[in-house]
């Protein structure tokens, strides 16, 4: 159970960015992601809500999941990466594939947490 668990909310994001507003785009631009960082998806959905709403996706990984929500009427976007570190320290990968993500956004802001979950002994 042990893992990362890494969150972004962003703001000042490009309300006319089609990552906001596409789910097409935010699909391909969240799979591309999650395969440079080295982590295996192992299913997804992307929903569109209607205007002015954004899209929700979510990547099931191998290692855990990636959740992306839009609002391109706020200019915001959180971003939500959890990776398991049971037989390999996925960090690294998590860390990259949060970064990855915050640069697409062209965020002018952000405020990030990282909690390390579970413990050497699991759940008692």
């Amino acid at each position: 159970m042990q893992g990362l668990h890494l969150t972004a909310d962003l703001r000042g994001c490009p309300p006319a960015l089609a990552l906001l507003h596409e789910p097409e785009a935010l699909r391909q631009l969240c799979l591309g992601a999650v395969a440079a960082a080295g982590l295996l998806a192992v299913g997804e959905l992307f929903h569109r809500f209607p205007a002015p709403g954004g899209v929700t996706g979510v990547v099931l990984l191998a290692e855990s999941h990636l959740a992306v929500h839009t609002w391109p009427e706020l200019g915001g976007v959180t971003l939500d990466v959890y990776v398991c570190n049971l037989q390999g320290d996925n960090s690294a990968r998590a860390e990259g594939l949060l970064a990855a993500l915050e640069r697409a956004f062209q965020a002018t802001g952000a405020e990030r947490h990282r909690l390390q979950r579970g413990g050497p002994g699991g759940p008692r």
